[in-house]
């Protein structure tokens, strides 16, 4: 079975791996990072995202919905997720795109013919990307793609945080020319407090990949108040110093996006403070310290 859930594809994207590519983002993800810019890519499931924002109250989703679970409330209109099937009836009949259905399911046949219509856009370096959520989460619809891509000379790049079973990503890896490689805690304890997981076999996998000799862009989230001390860089930098084949680190600035999807799929968000200019700029000046190559996302 080679069907893979999905969230999102956004075509002539130019910050994902080298050139302009078509990046496919997998719905699910095993981390539960507290900072997460695409929360609606969490769950293994498809979701229903509310925009009140575009509704118009004219209320036709109260009567559309087939399980009572849209309700008036003071005049809002409420949506009660423990009733939700998530059947998109809603969806169908919303006038104002104010409810959509989040996760879909496509063959590789599907994405591989909207890789294909950015192709004459690629030159030498431009290509595939996949990303989430956690591709890796879907071995096998992943490495099929990745097959693909092979046989047609496309570039792929994978977007990972890392976190799965070696099995897995060593054969994954034959199929792939760059990891964008996530590394965000260097404290086990820490890591686990907010991201759920260990980061064991994340560091595991990384030399691993590192000694297959793949090319690794390692992406660093500064997250204000959670990773952004000086000895947590330079615990990151310690290790990445020992790699043969990363070619650089690429600090992806934190931002509230997420806050706001978040709400929208009716979750609760977390803030994680303000990251300045100041903390950013010093956090890129430690980084050089190690002679590593630093880019800010």
């Amino acid at each position: 079975m080679t069907d893979g859930l999905i969230f999102d594809i956004k075509r002539y994207a130019i910050h994902d791996g080298p050139g302009i590519r078509t990046t496919v983002f997998f719905k699910g993800c095993p981390l539960s990072c507290w900072w997460c810019h695409n929360p609606e890519g969490k769950e293994f499931r498809h979701e229903l995202m509310v925009w009140p924002s575009r509704c118009i109250n004219c209320r036709t989703c109260l009567a559309a919905c087939p399980n009572a679970a849209i309700f008036l409330s003071s005049n809002s209109i409420i949506t009660k997720r423990d009733k939700c099937q998530v059947c998109g009836t809603c969806t169908e009949r919303c006038p104002a795109s104010a409810r959509e259905i989040v996760g879909k399911a496509v063959s590789v046949d599907d994405a591989m013919n909207e890789v294909e219509k950015d192709r004459a856009f690629y030159g030498e370096t431009g290509g595939l990307t996949v990303s989430g959520g956690e591709p890796l989460a879907q071995p096998i619809f992943l490495h099929v793609l990745l097959d693909r891509c092979q046989d047609a000379g496309i570039h792929t790049t994978v977007d990972t945080s890392g976190y799965a079973e070696k099995e897995i990503l060593t054969k994954i890896s034959r199929k792939v020319d760059l990891f964008l490689y996530d590394l965000k805690i260097m404290d086990c304890t820490k890591h686990k407090l907010h991201t759920g997981v260990s980061n064991e076999p994340i560091i595991k996998n990384l030399k691993m990949l590192d000694r297959l000799g793949k090319q690794i862009i390692i992406r660093f989230p500064l997250i204000p108040q959670v990773n952004d001390t000086e000895d947590n860089i330079t615990s990151m930098c310690e290790l990445v110093s020992e790699l043969r084949n990363v070619r650089g680190i690429n600090i992806l600035s934190y931002h509230r996006l997420g806050i706001d999807k978040a709400t929208r799929l009716g979750k609760v968000a977390r803030s994680c403070g303000n990251l300045s200019n100041k903390r950013l700029n010093q956090s890129r000046k430690l980084i050089k310290t190690f002679g590593l190559t630093v880019n800010v996302e």
